[in-house]
């Protein structure tokens, strides 16, 4: 991707999933990768996004950033009369709050630099409902509107988009999904399977470049067709 070589890349959530596949090809691109992840390994500045005093400490030892992959997160599959007040503290301190401090403490580094890119890992489930995922459906369309919102702030300097994608086979998946329940999925979704992670890595890859100047407040979508019918799409109105 057209200037993304010997830039800067910050990845929260990067040691698997989509996290790991992202920061792989931003190596792949020649970028310098930072990850920020509550697991030791390679590259990785031990932190937890829901402790905003840790997220600090982290940006003040990284410095200076191109590019933010807000991508950290956590769901646990639920029917919304069981969530108690632990569960839906730990999925927002998470996928909400942690996503906000990890975007402001990176927002004030590029602000007060050259400016940069700041792409959120959103969901589907910010879009659509989906059952046994209150808690994580109303993170992530938090994670919209803050889109938008630091879009509109931080302009011209900060690119901020989000990418909401549909079903992706991660390791989170698999643990949550049985094999049967992920056989039912494909078959809802009109190119007929899961995202692989690193096709999402591709396209934070390019949302991040040159080529990709003119996207800021933009919610992107790859979910292999799934949102863009109902779950009963096939006949007109009145079928």
């Amino acid at each position: 991707m057209k200037g993304l070589a010997g830039k800067r890349v910050v990845i929260t959530g990067g040691t698997s999933g989509i996290g790991a596949a992202t920061a792989q090809r931003f190596r792949d691109e020649g970028c310098e990768v930072v990850i920020l992840a509550r697991r030791p390994g390679p590259d990785v500045v031990q932190c937890d996004v829901s402790d905003r005093e840790q997220v600090e400490r982290a940006f003040a030892s990284i410095g200076s950033l191109d590019v933010l992959i807000d991508n950290a997160g956590t769901s646990v599959r639920s029917p919304a009369v069981d969530i108690g007040a632990g569960q839906w503290d730990q999925v927002i301190a998470t996928n909400l709050s942690g996503a906000f401090w990890v975007a402001q403490a990176a927002g004030r580094a590029m602000l007060a630099g050259d400016g940069g890119v700041i792409l959120f890992t959103a969901s589907t489930n910010a879009l659509v409902g989906y059952r046994y995922y209150a808690d994580y459906n109303a993170s992530k369309a938090g994670l919209v509107a803050l889109t938008k919102s630091l879009a509109l702030e931080w302009a011209p300097k900060i690119r901020v988009n989000a990418v909401c994608p549909g079903y992706v086979l991660t390791p989170m998946q698999e643990a949550e999904y049985t094999p049967e329940m992920l056989d039912e999925v494909n078959r809802r979704i009109p190119l007929g399977r899961h995202a692989t992670p690193e096709e999402l890595a591709g396209l934070f890859a390019y949302l991040a470049g040159d080529e990709a100047a003119y996207f800021t407040g933009s919610v992107i979508v790859m979910d292999g067709g799934e949102t863009a019918g109902s779950v009963v799409s096939g006949g007109g109105p009145g079928s």
